[in-house]
């Protein structure tokens, strides 16, 4: 699934909002550190009604796409082929154009939160538990399905999120029990907790931190620590970030679009950080 080997090339992420999206930072550092200075990376506001139209005007110059919401599913119609990664959880967060001009939709969020977890040291464990019941908890499950040998129990609001999860997790083959939201505190004695909830979701389950947590993985990564993460810091517990999820994910799409790997984690890492610590 390599993008054609010519001078220059475009890319760019779709989303809508997308003003906030560190993902030209990440690509263009990528870029530099390769050598590929006619290669650009842009960003544009595309909701799910102006997506076809932006397809039909892209020309044999775009190499590749990311996605972020409201776009990961909308765009499973308008493409040639999906990976089986990104068919397990119905989302694309990549496209990449062939060389014989397809387009190939797959999924890097998941396989980004698995290499997140493996740079910290975490290769497999016995349960876990999940925060939220949105499109990032489902990729989540995904991940957990390769890392987690037991039971995941997620915390949600409604039982029609509950079922969802419970429907992700026959789908993926993951042992799923759900809890009210109201229990969340209990999470947090997991091996593992992967909080996929908005900014501030998680604020009030900060108080109650364990003396000795395990490891968090907080998908979001501005404003960063969140109140959650810096407790469980301080108590020296494993943090995992959205942007060790970003970079991860970025580094696999730089892979895809280029054809050049490895992709530079490190001045990708850098590079946002730099640019989270500017906001």
């Amino acid at each position: 699934m390599k993008a054609r080997a010519t001078d220059a090339r475009r890319a760019a992420v779709l989303g809508s909002p997308i003003a906030h999206s560190l993902s030209p930072v990440l690509h263009r550092a990528a870029y530099k550190e390769l050598g590929l200075g006619d290669w650009s990376y842009d960003r544009f506001e595309v909701d799910e009604e102006a997506l076809p139209g932006f397809f039909g005007e892209l020309g044999s110059e775009w190499a590749g796409l990311s996605l972020t919401m409201p776009l990961k599913r909308a765009v499973i119609p308008l493409l040639d082929e999906i990976t089986d990664t990104a068919a397990s959880v119905e989302a694309v967060n990549t496209v990449v154009f062939t060389q014989d001009g397809r387009r190939v939709g797959d999924n890097t969020d998941i396989p980004g939160m698995i290499a997140a977890l493996r740079e910290r040291g975490i290769e497999e464990v016995d349960s876990a538990a999940v925060l939220g019941a949105g499109a990032t908890a489902s990729s989540a499950l995904a991940a957990l399905a390769r890392v987690c040998t037991g039971e995941v129990v997620a915390y949600v609001r409604s039982e029609a999120r509950a079922a969802e999860m419970r429907q992700w997790g026959e789908r993926l083959d993951v042992e799923v029990r759900t809890e009210d939201w109201a229990d969340a505190e209990q999470a947090l004695r997991a091996p593992l907790v992967i909080a996929t909830t908005p900014a501030g979701t998680t604020d009030a389950l900060a108080a109650a931190v364990p003396e000795r947590p395990a490891t968090l993985f907080d998908v979001l990564y501005d404003p960063w620590p969140t109140s959650l993460a810096a407790r469980w810091s301080a108590y020296g517990g494993a943090v995992v970030s959205g942007l060790d999820l970003l970079v991860h994910q970025a580094v696999l799409q730089v892979e895809q679009m280029t054809g050049r790997s490895p992709a530079p984690l490190d001045a990708m890492r850098k590079a946002g950080e730099h640019a989270l610590a500017a906001r």
